[in-house]
C-alpha cells in the first residue's frame, strides 16, 4: 500500500472529527486574541490523539504548539480560528438572518481551516506511528489573523524555528494555488489638541481633528509619489466627538501602508510619518506616532507549494455530493443577476462543463495543478502566514470551500462555511496536507531542496515588523 492509499485509507477514520471541530468553532465565532473556547476545542482534540501541547505559545494566550514524533524533518502546519465582526449569520441560509446576540462570524472561514490543519495533523501523526519512520509534525495554533498579527508576534517569539518544511490553507472558491500577497504595516496616529467654544472663543482651541484632516490630504498628494504598487489606507478612530461647537482636542487615524516588501512599505511608512508631523505643526497640536504591526509578504516555496498541489491532484478536491449543492444552489439564486452570470460562466470554464451543468452543481471541484507562474502572480492582500514564509519553507493552496462567486469576508462566506460544504473542504485539506507531509518524510532531501529555495529567496534574512515591547492586541 503507497503512501496515498495510506492517508485516504488513514482519513476516513478523521473525517467526523475535522466535521465536529468545523462546527463547534464556527458556532464559538470568537475575536482575534479571545479565541479561548475555539483554541481549547482544538487542543482537546491533539491531546486526546497523543499530541504534546505547548500553551501560550510565544506569552499568547490563545496561541499553543502541539508536537508529535522525533526527529527530521519538522514539519509545521498552521491552524487559525478567529472570526470576523458583523458577519453573524445562521448555517445554510441565503437570506440574511444574523444569530442573536452574536456579532461576529466566520466569514473568511477560519473554522475550516482550524479543523483541516488539526485533521492533516492527526493523519500524519497516524502516517508516522504506522511507518515508524523519523520525523516530527507540528500543529501551531495561531490567533487573530485577521486584525492582530498573530503569526508575526509568534514569530518574535521563535515559534516557527527550526521548521524544515510548513503547510498552510485557506476556503476559497476554487481550488487553486495561493499566490505571493503583499506586506502591511498598521500604524496608528493620535492627535492631542485644546479645547475651546468654537464660536466664542475659537482662537484658543488647538483642533485635533484639523491635523487628521491635513494628515489625509497630505497623504492623498503623497500617493502620486509612491510605487505603483503601494496602497494607502486609512480609518478614523476617533473623531474628537459629536459636538461642532467645541473644538475637537484629540482625534486618531488608523493607517495601513501595503506594499510588495516589508522594506518598502517602512520607506513609505517613514514619508507618512513626516506628514502627520507637519499636520500636528500647522494646527499647533501634537502628534504620537504607534506601529501596532505588521506582515511580511508572503512566500509561496517552489518545493513545498509543488508537494501540496501534487497531493490535491492525487487524491482530488472536496467530495461534494447533492446535500453540499442544494445549499449551494440558494447562494448562486441569491445573487444579483450580474454576479450569477459571472459565477456561472467563470465556473464552467474553470471545471470544463457546460453553464447549465455548473449552475445546477455551483461547486468548483477541479483542481489546478502546481505551475512557478504562481510565484509572479501577486494577491493585493496580505496575510501573516508570509512572516512564517520567510522563516521556513512554506505552501499553501486555496480550497473550495464556498459557491464560486461569493465574496471573501462576508456573512454569505459565515453561512455556507459553517455547513457539510465547509466540512468537506477541510476533509479534502486535511487528506493533501498529510500526503504532502508523508512524501516529505518518505523523502528528506525535498525539505533540504526547499530550504535552499528559500535562502536564495531571502538571503537568511528576516526582518520582524513588531517592534519591541509591543504586546499582541495592543492598540488594534
Amino acid at each position: 500500500m503507497n503512501s496515498q492509499e495510506r492517508i485516504r485509507r488513514i482519513a476516513e477514520t478523521k473525517n467526523e472529527i475535522i466535521a465536529d471541530i468545523n462546527h463547534t468553532v464556527w458556532e464559538y465565532a470568537e475575536s482575534g486574541y479571545h479565541e479561548f473556547k475555539s483554541a481549547a476545542k482544538l487542543k482537546e482534540v491533539l491531546r486526546s490523539e497523543g499530541f504534546e501541547i505547548e500553551d501560550r505559545a510565544a506569552g499568547i494566550e490563545t496561541a499553543f504548539v502541539a508536537s508529535y514524533g522525533s526527529g527530521g524533518p519538522v514539519i509545521g502546519i498552521l491552524a487559525e480560528y478567529d472570526s470576523l465582526p458583523g458577519l453573524s449569520q445562521k448555517a445554510g441560509e441565503a437570506v440574511h438572518c444574523p444569530i442573536e446576540g452574536q456579532d461576529y462570524g466566520h466569514g473568511c472561514g477560519h473554522s475550516a481551516l482550524g479543523a483541516g490543519a488539526v485533521g492533516a495533523a492527526l493523519m500524519v501523526k497516524e502516517y508516522l506511528k504506522e511507518q515508524g519512520l523519523s520525523g516530527t509534525v507540528k500543529l501551531f495554533g495561531c490567533p487573530a489573523e485577521e486584525t492582530g498579527f498573530g503569526k508575526a508576534f509568534m514569530a518574535k517569539g521563535h515559534c516557527f524555528d527550526g521548521l524544515d518544511l510548513c503547510f498552510s490553507w485557506h476556503p476559497q472558491d476554487a481550488n487553486t494555488n495561493f499566490p505571493r500577497a503583499i506586506a502591511n504595516y498598521a500604524v496608528r496616529f493620535d492627535f492631542k489638541g485644546r479645547s475651546s467654544h468654537a464660536s466664542s472663543a475659537p482662537e484658543q482651541g488647538r483642533s485635533a481633528l484639523d491635523a487628521c484632516e491635513l494628515m489625509n490630504v497630505g497623504v492623498n498628494y503623497l500617493r502620486e509619489h509612491v510605487p505603483t504598487s503601494t496602497r494607502l489606507h486609512y480609518a478614523y478612530l476617533d473623531c474628537g466627538g459629536e459636538a461642532p461647537n467645541v473644538v475637537q482636542d484629540h482625534a486618531s487615524l488608523l493607517y495601513y501602508v501595503r506594499g510588495p516588501r516589508l522594506s518598502q512599505c517602512g520607506e513609505v511608512l517613514e514619508r507618512v510619518k513626516k506628514i502627520a508631523q507637519g499636520a500636528a505643526l500647522m494646527t499647533e497640536t501634537e502628534v504620537n506616532i504607534r506601529v501596532l504591526g505588521g506582515l511580511n509578504d508572503y512566500i509561496p516555496n517552489p518545493t513545498a507549494s509543488k508537494l501540496l498541489a501534487d497531493a490535491f491532484e492525487a487524491l482530488g478536491g472536496p467530495e461534494f455530493g447533492e446535500e453540499e449543492y442544494a445549499i449551494a444552489r440558494k447562494f448562486l439564486e441569491a445573487m444579483p443577476e450580474e454576479d450569477r452570470r459571472k459565477a456561472i460562466a467563470a465556473g464552467a470554464k474553470i471545471n470544463g462543463i457546460s453553464e447549465e451543468e455548473f449552475a445546477m452543481r455551483p461547486l468548483n471541484t477541479a483542481i489546478e495543478p502546481y505551475s512557478d507562474q504562481v510565484r509572479q502572480i501577486v494577491m493585493p492582500g496580505s496575510t501573516d502566514v508570509g512572516d512564517v514564509s520567510h522563516i521556513a519553507p512554506t505552501g499553501q493552496y486555496m480550497v473550495a470551500g464556498i459557491c464560486q462567486g461569493t465574496g471573501d469576508h462576508t456573512w454569505q462566506f459565515t453561512a455556507q462555511i459553517g455547513t457539510s460544504i465547509g466540512d468537506k473542504s477541510a476533509q479534502a485539506t486535511a487528506r493533501a496536507i498529510a500526503l504532502a507531509c508523508a512524501r516529505a518524510y518518505e523523502e528528506p532531501s525535498l525539505a533540504e531542496q526547499a530550504k535552499k529555495e528559500l535562502l536564495e529567496e531571502t538571503g537568511g534574512v528576516y526582518i520582524c515588523p513588531i517592534p519591541d515591547g509591543l504586546k499582541p492586541g495592543e492598540g488594534v
